[in-house]
């Protein structure tokens, strides 16, 4: 099915690539995309793109920051646009993006699917499934807010998506590559060292499967009204009301903080995503993480009742570690060259 290559973490840095860079960035990534793809294959290249060293180096060589959480979307947008008009040539196809440009992945692979032969349908719940695994299955305080989808006429693919963490002011960037493993939600994570960031939501930890199982069957044995009742127990984040029997004037009191986070969203919203997943039936985890309007904060309360009820952990070490490439245009002196590469 699918595994996770590796990942990476950036210092977050603003600021935009001028006109003249980006231009440099799609006619080298192409160059260099297309001769690796006529040396040794299509999927070469994918595998390329799924090792977080060999990736940052080619951003690094296409002249951006070697260490700035910019390289990413600068390699995906180069690629969409240099690749898009060899994609008959070399049967390679890029999708996604930043931002809207993400949400458009599923639609594409679709079109894509229809015009080249591969299922086009499956490769979109893939897309979308390996989003909500970084999004929703692993809680490390990262917000993904791009998504690239790399896929083959064969329909072999790689992703490289990446969150942000506003507190940490540091870019995650997660590799994944179509081949390995059979699960997308049970796997151990590949290529990945560095110092660990503490206890996570890592619902895809092999020991999390008695939670991943006992959360679809809380679902159909305590219902949402039964899951909603445990987890006040554990403290409910519905809003509290004064004892007067005045109405209670709209008010609205938001946070300093500029991202979204878990204790912001209404519990009555929760309650209709649980009810929607119990509605929908999932058949198994994977199927759970599919469902409309499940996202880290449904799928959190899950796996906190289920340890309650169950003792089933959900809780483990951060999979992802710190890996840096060398390069750079920003003047900084070149460290030399990453082993193995």
């Amino acid at each position: 099915m699918a595994k996770r290559a590796g990942t990476a973490n950036l210092p977050l840095h603003g600021g935009q690539v001028p006109k003249w860079l980006a231009d440099r960035m799609t006619r080298l990534g192409a160059v260099i995309s297309e001769a690796i793809v006529h040396h040794y294959g299509r999927e070469e290249l994918l595998h390329r793109l799924a090792h977080p060293f060999w990736f940052q180096s080619f951003g690094a060589v296409m002249g951006m920051d070697w260490h700035s959480s910019g390289i990413t979307t600068s390699v995906i947008g180069a690629l969409k646009r240099g690749l898009g008009p060899l994609e008959k040539e070399l049967g390679i196809h890029v999708c996604g993006g930043r931002g809207r440009y993400s949400r458009q992945t599923p639609h594409e692979l679709v079109s894509i699917g229809e015009r080249v032969g591969f299922d086009g349908a499956a490769l979109s719940t893939a897309s979308r499934l390996v989003a909500k695994v970084d999004s929703a299955a692993v809680q490390d305080g990262f917000q993904l807010y791009l998504h690239g989808f790399i896929v083959t006429d064969e329909g072999h693919w790689a992703v490289v998506q990446q969150g942000m963490n506003g507190a940490l002011k540091q870019a995650r960037r997660y590799h994944w590559l179509s081949e390995g493993l059979d699960s997308f939600v049970d796997k151990p994570h590949a290529a990945i060292n560095g110092p660990s960031q503490g206890e996570i939501v890592n619902l895809t930890d092999h020991r999390a499967e008695p939670s991943r199982r006992m959360q679809l069957e809380l679902l159909f044995s305590l219902g949402p009204d039964g899951v909603a009742c445990e987890l006040a127990k554990l403290g409910s984040s519905e809003p509290k009301h004064s004892g007067s029997s005045e109405p209670l004037l709209p008010h609205l009191d938001l946070p300093e903080h500029h991202d979204v986070r878990a204790s912001d969203v209404d519990a009555r919203r929760l309650y209709a995503n649980l009810a929607a997943a119990a509605d929908r039936g999932p058949t198994d985890f994977s199927d759970l993480l599919l469902t409309p309007g499940v996202g880290a904060r449904t799928v959190r309360a899950l796996a906190m009742v289920a340890e309650v009820v169950h003792g089933a952990s959900y809780r483990f070490a951060d999979p992802a570690r710190f890996s840096f490439a060398h390069g750079g245009k920003d003047g900084h002196p070149f460290p030399g060259s990453a082993p193995g590469l």
